[in-house]
């Protein structure tokens, strides 16, 4: 049993990784342009988005819950955030966008808790509910910032003196480095794995449910917030249709990272492998120049290969 449970182990740890490093060598065997400086940096910038929105939905699943509302919170963030720049300045809106999605991402987390409904339904009503209030409050249009504030709004998408790479990579290292503390070093953390491991076993041993649902929910909106600024600040805009389909995107790379949909297994690492795993493979299908249709059948197949996988090492470590 106990070298059943390590093996589950090696494998969930270290399978996406060599999953990687193979993807990469044969991308690189394929093409000539896939190891170059500037394409390199280029996927580090396209999973940025993802890897946001990824972090916080570790934490979710890793608790037990869905959150299907992050795409809705991330329009609602980018275009509150644009809406303040153009009335206050650019550091107030930035602040706010972040702010805006902490707030949505908290209520979510009282309607999930209080409410007792499922997560999946509960979080995919609030998408619909937040994505009209994007709506409601754009008019349906694309909302820019003022003329003379367009250019230190796009400052969030700038390369850095460090070189080539951008400052959306810094940050999506800064929120991962934050997510994988509170997942790994804080109390909150061992209460997420508790909760997502056996809810009423932790209730049983004095653990606040509700409390720490509605934590990893307001992660979740901070993430998605964050996530929000980038796509604003690339565009120079916002509106209510941005960022739409992305949370499944993103539950996807947190699935093929490793992290159990039952809840009460996940890290943080494994998720933004998960994301290269997904950046690369559109990578290669850009520079391959091969129908993009079919990456959406591969995307597909590995997610329902990673939770197949991760079903058949549970049982055969013995565990539920």
């Amino acid at each position: 049993m106990r070298y059943a449970a390590m093996r589950y182990t090696a494998v969930r740890d270290h399978g996406i990784v060599v999953a990687l490093a193979g993807l990469a060598v044969a991308l690189s065997l394929s093409t000539s342009t896939f190891l170059t400086t500037g394409n390199l940096v280029n996927v580090l910038d396209q999973a940025v988005v993802v890897g946001l929105l990824a972090c916080g939905m570790t934490l979710c699943i890793v608790c037990g819950v869905f959150d299907l509302s992050v795409s809705a919170v991330l329009a609602v963030s980018a275009v509150v955030a644009v809406l303040v720049t153009r009335s206050a300045g650019v550091p107030a809106g930035y602040a706010a966008g972040v702010a805006t999605g902490t707030l949505m991402g908290t209520a979510t987390g009282f309607v999930v808790a209080l409410s007792r409904v499922h997560s999946f339904i509960a979080t995919l009503a609030l998408s619909i509910v937040y994505r009209g209030l994007a709506v409601v409050i754009t008019g349906g249009a694309i909302v820019y910032p003022r003329a003379a504030q367009l250019d230190p709004f796009q400052s969030l998408s700038y390369p850095t003196v460090l070189g080539r790479v951008t400052v959306p990579t810094l940050v999506l290292a800064g929120v991962a480095a934050v997510c994988w503390l509170l997942l790994a070093a804080t109390t909150l953390g061992r209460a997420v794995f508790a909760v997502g491991g056996n809810a009423e076993a932790a209730r049983l041993s004095g653990v606040r449910i509700a409390p720490v649902r509605i934590a990893v929910f307001a992660v979740s909106g901070a993430c998605a917030g964050t996530a929000g600024l980038v796509l604003a600040s690339r565009a120079g805009s916002a509106q209510a249709g941005l960022g739409s389909l992305l949370e499944l995107t993103a539950i996807a790379a947190v699935v093929i990272g490793g992290t159990s949909i039952l809840g009460g297994e996940g890290a943080v690492w494994r998720s933004l492998v998960g994301v290269l795993v997904l950046t690369l493979i559109s990578n290669g299908f850009n520079l391959l120049g091969w129908d993009p249709t079919y990456k959406q059948v591969i995307e597909g197949l590995l997610i329902l290969a990673a939770v197949t996988l991760d079903r058949l090492l549970r049982r055969s470590a013995g565990a539920p």
